[in-house]
């Protein structure tokens, strides 16, 4: 890690991590015309946004930064791969098997699946021996999130935190820096067992929504968990959620995943292949 890097992580922990969220999230959602077109037109030019796969090509068309960053794509922008997909487009950062219950955040950095999850031993306690994947938004790209498979919910915790910018230099130096986030993990049940979702805050993202529960964050630093009635089961595929603005998802497998041969930091899409289960033969796909 540079200097620089070193400093911009140290530069965060002082900072009013919500203020500075809440008050970037009334410019997000500011309809004021000639705002809300410099913002987009600004962050396109800034990360070479390619507007041709989205259902609205016009920039100047949404009614504020939010509905621009959160647009829908055109229905075949982004095909189903086989086994299990990636949520979203973005970097997959770190995947692998869950050793002793830790994840692997970055290089020499790693946290516990049962502070991720919001402190319940006995949830912990059913991915123990399975996988994890982590993909980090990338802030060109779509950024609804989808499901990697098939699963009825089951519950959903939100757990309070700070909310630390996520990169890769606060992943190599704020210690268990998923775990510390403010955070919502929905749980699921599947024909493979149980699996993990956890959308993960992070500077400037205002809000975190699901397609079950509308906007879920903020809640004022309140702990919340409620359970379901297994009425709810989303399609392999299908939206569960979004960021306004982007962040983290962190998925946890209770079975071993054999995940295809990505080398950490590799760009993924929405709907491109992870793995499968060891259980079934993987269909690998080609890098995008």
């Amino acid at each position: 890690m540079t200097l620089s890097q070193k400093a911009f992580s140290l530069l965060q922990y002082p900072l009013p991590h919500h203020a500075i969220s809440r008050l970037t999230g009334k410019f997000a959602q500011s309809e004021v015309p000639w705002l809300k077109n410099a913002l987009i037109k600004a962050f396109i030019k800034r990360f070479n946004v390619d507007m041709s796969q989205a259902l609205e090509p016009d920039p100047t068309a949404y009614a504020n930064f939010n509905a621009f960053f959160t647009r829908v794509l055109q229905a075949d922008a982004r095909p189903l791969g086989e086994g299990i997909l990636s949520p979203t487009d973005g970097s997959l950062s770190r995947h692998g098997r869950l050793q002793a219950g830790q994840l692997v955040q970055a290089k020499g950095h790693t946290y516990s699946a049962q502070t991720l999850l919001g402190g319940d031993a006995a949830l912990a306690e059913e991915f123990m021996g399975g996988s994890f994947a982590t993909v980090y938004l990338s802030p060109r790209d779509y950024h609804r999130v989808h499901m990697p498979m098939t699963g009825t919910l089951r519950e959903m915790i939100y757990v309070p935190g700070r909310i630390f910018s996520v990169n890769k230099a606060t992943a190599s130096y704020v210690p268990n820096l998923f775990a510390r986030n403010e955070r919502l993990v929905c749980i699921f049940d599947s024909e493979h067992g149980p699996f993990a979702m956890v959308l993960v805050g992070a500077m400037v993202v205002a809000a975190i929504e699901t397609v079950w529960s509308g906007q879920v964050t903020p809640l004022a630093g309140v702990p919340q968990r409620t359970r379901f009635d297994n009425t709810i089961t989303l399609e392999r595929g299908e939206e569960m959620g979004l960021f306004k603005l982007g962040s983290t998802v962190v998925m946890c497998f209770a079975n071993p995943v054999a995940f295809a041969d990505y080398p950490p930091e590799t760009m993924v899409s929405m709907g491109q292949t992870l793995g499968d289960f060891v259980s079934q033969p993987i269909q690998r796909q080609a890098l995008v």
